[in-house]
């Protein structure tokens, strides 16, 4: 078993980790329990949403932080006391209300102990109860059998103590959100993360599809696509989303990719593009209508709504049309928040059986709840989870 600690909006990470891997249940509100088949490898390098992640070593059935402190360093004094090498060792808590000296206290023990065996540990001091993503991806933390971070998370009834086996890559995104050679604010940023969500929500576990985006502008969801070894497909209205597209995944070829992308690019307009077979999978940040900088008056709301309704709506039913019946589907389309924090939704997102799709449902969390957005955000990314009826 494993478990995962989930990103800003737990719902989307939880829904991402349901479609991949299946088994999933909450174990907290930011964090999942993944039970794998024997052979199944857990990559958190695929998953947008998950931030850590680590092999469940032991629950214990108390919430008592003492007592599971004594009992995690009885356990690794054992574990570790015939080590050889030097072991650097981070301490994250989550869920439990302890001060960063109280959570370095148990490492301190824990070295002492070790030392007195003769085994040498470095302990990665806390800052905070959890060291941050960035603190371990920089120690390197779980990606060898030197170099350890505890995991330590409170649930309800009981404590998960894990082993990570690494830290979301946020290096590594950032250079494929930045390094790219062509962006374009006026259709959109989607975030790496978020594009890799939109590629497990339409794909789930299988592997080597070939990936269809039609609103595919720079290309972001064609590139993380990509890096997940599916053939990728795109189509955009505008010449020019083209070029950059195929200028971005040039780039992504040359600069990260160790074997070639198999990449189909064309332009077409979404609403009746004709599109070439096979397609295994959809994956699109469609239109999300014009940015707002305040909620709308209900006039113009109405009329923004419609619009947006009809292109989706126009490009569903096209896409209907060229599909097998149980090919799936993710989009990202635009709800927009009022003052009071209240989304209004396209019409279509209630009614898609009318353009010949079921909505997705999920063990973990109601569909309706899978929305994308900064607080400061009017226009906020929901996002549909279809398959062709």
């Amino acid at each position: 078993m494993y478990i995962a600690l989930l990103g800003r909006q737990p719902e989307l990470s939880i829904a991402e980790l349901e479609r991949v891997y299946g088994a999933v249940a909450w174990f907290s509100a930011d964090t999942a329990t993944i039970e794998t088949k024997q052979n199944d490898t857990f990559d958190i390098q695929r998953l947008g949403g998950t931030q850590k992640a680590g092999k469940v070593i032991a629950e214990l059935q108390h919430t008592d932080w003492r007592k599971a402190s004594a009992e995690i360093v009885r356990h690794f004094t054992e574990e570790w006391s015939s080590f050889e090498g030097k072991i650097t060792l981070g301490i994250s808590t989550y869920g439990l209300d302890l001060s960063p000296r109280e959570v370095q206290k148990t490492g301190l023990v824990l070295k002492s102990k070790l030392k007195a065996r003769g085994i040498s540990l470095r302990l990665v001091p806390n800052q905070e109860s959890a060291l941050s993503t960035a603190t371990s991806h920089h120690n390197k933390l779980g990606l060898s059998s030197n170099k350890v971070e505890l995991l330590i998370v409170k649930g309800q009834r009981s404590i998960i103590v894990a082993q990570s086996i690494g830290a979301q890559n946020i290096t590594a995104l950032a250079h494929r959100d930045q390094g790219r050679p062509r962006r374009d604010a006026f259709v959109g940023m989607l975030p790496p993360k978020l594009a890799q969500m939109m590629v497990n929500f339409a794909t789930g576990p299988e592997q080597n599809l070939r990936v269809l985006d039609p609103f595919c502008g720079t290309g972001v969801i064609l590139q993380e696509a990509a890096l997940m070894g599916h053939a990728v497909y795109g189509t955009d209205l505008a010449p020019k989303m083209i070029d950059y597209s195929r200028d971005n995944l040039t780039w992504l070829q040359e600069t990260v990719m160790r074997h070639p992308i198999d990449l189909t690019l064309e332009e077409g307009d979404a609403m009746n593009a004709p599109w070439s077979q096979p397609i295994g999978a959809v994956a699109a940040e469609t239109y999300l209508g014009q940015p707002f900088s305040a909620p709308p008056s209900p006039a113009k709301l109405k009329e923004v709504q419609n619009t947006c309704n009809f292109i989706i709506g126009s490009f569903l039913k096209n896409l209907a049309d060229q599909i097998a019946p149980g090919t799936q589907v993710a989009l990202a389309v635009p709800a927009w928040k009022d003052k009071e924090g209240y989304f209004s939704h396209l019409p279509l997102s209630s009614k898609p059986e009318g353009f010949g799709f079921d909505r997705i449902e999920l063990k973990t969390v109601e569909t309706d709840r899978l929305m994308y957005f900064r607080p400061d955000q009017v226009v906020a990314r929901e996002i549909l989870l279809l398959v062709k009826r």
